[in-house]
């Protein structure tokens, strides 16, 4: 999943970060719930009905529990104002976040990974499964599927990165229990050995997962510039202000999910100081309002027509 196919239209209003907040703090305890009766009941019917595959799960769901608090945390943090040591607002508590969940899908994984291995070197160790365990997994594939739903539709609305990664937690879980469903079907059906390698996929899954969360993570904290169509959308705004004739040198970084923009603008030289710094304030609200920008730091140039080049005033002392 892209984090950038949440900003398909880069004209959208800029959502507040206090309704960013509150939507995600809504939506994440939703998951919260959700995630707390699957770990439970996954894990417990999974011992009862010795499913490796179930427990498995089980334990994915309880990462998404741990997740869930902090996405919460983060969000908590994330919304609080600048101050003299975070001259740019606490935006990236978000992408520390995203970076956190990401580690955590690592480490989940690879346990499970582990877990798996050993009961595939010891295959006569599996056990059959009790039919429980079949009816336990597709009720948490479907709740797992529609919270999916829920959570990435608020979190396009809101155009929440982190979110996103939540919301793709919960989708890897989704498709864990239905590994894990058809595992159990196999081994009720005569191959025991179905629930271990359900258990090993799964590992697969949430490894994979875990690293791309981390790994786009990683490049945010590193000031990576968004897409080139955001990066178009922000300079065709300058370019169209009243009083702008050029538009040239736009850097961007990502804070959280808004973005600090460097520009240099052009401007007729013959108009006064106060004139261009007048454009230059215009300039920097009209890209506030239409994007996701948190701060637009502008350098004004001079600006003469072609024609006029003979006729560019010189620092020469008269004569």
């Amino acid at each position: 999943m892209n984090f950038t196919d949440i900003h398909d239209d880069p004209e959208d209003d800029v959502i507040g970060a206090a309704q960013r907040a509150t939507a995600a703090s809504r939506s994440t305890w939703v998951s919260v719930g959700v995630n707390l009766v699957l770990t439970v009941v996954q894990i417990a019917v999974g011992v009862f009905a010795k499913s490796q595959g179930l427990i498995a799960d089980g334990i994915h769901s309880l990462s998404d529990l741990v997740a869930d608090f902090v996405v919460l945390f983060a969000s908590h943090h994330s919304k609080k104002d600048a101050d003299a040591d975070h001259p740019y607002g606490h935006q990236r508590f978000e992408t520390a976040a995203s970076l956190v969940l990401g580690v955590l899908l690592l480490v989940v994984g690879i346990g499970m990974l582990w877990s798996a291995f050993r009961k595939l070197e010891s295959p006569e160790t599996v056990q059959q499964v009790h039919a429980i365990a079949l009816w336990v997994a597709g009720g948490a594939l479907a709740a797992k599927e529609m919270l999916f739903r829920y959570m990435l539709g608020v979190a396009k609305r809101v155009k929440s990165s982190m979110l996103v990664a939540n919301a793709w937690h919960a989708r890897s879980d989704a498709a864990s229990s239905l590994v894990v469903a058809i595992g159990i079907l196999g081994n009720l059906a005569g191959y025991p050995i179905l629930d271990p390698i359900a258990a090993l996929i799964v590992g697969f899954m949430v490894t994979k997962m875990g690293w791309e969360f981390g790994w786009a993570a990683m490049h945010d904290l590193m000031d990576r510039a968004v897409d080139e169509q955001e990066v178009a959308a922000i300079r065709l705004t300058l370019e169209q202000t009243p009083g702008v004739s050029g538009v040239h040198d736009v850097r961007t970084r990502k804070m959280g999910d808004m973005i600090v923009v460097d520009a240099h603008i052009e401007v007729n030289a013959a108009i006064s100081v106060e004139a261009g710094h007048d454009i230059a304030v215009v300039a920097r609200q009209r890209v506030m309002q239409r994007h996701r920008v948190l701060n637009l730091m502008t350098h004004v140039d001079p600006w003469r027509r072609p024609d006029l080049d003979h006729a560019k005033p010189t620092n020469a002392a008269p004569g």
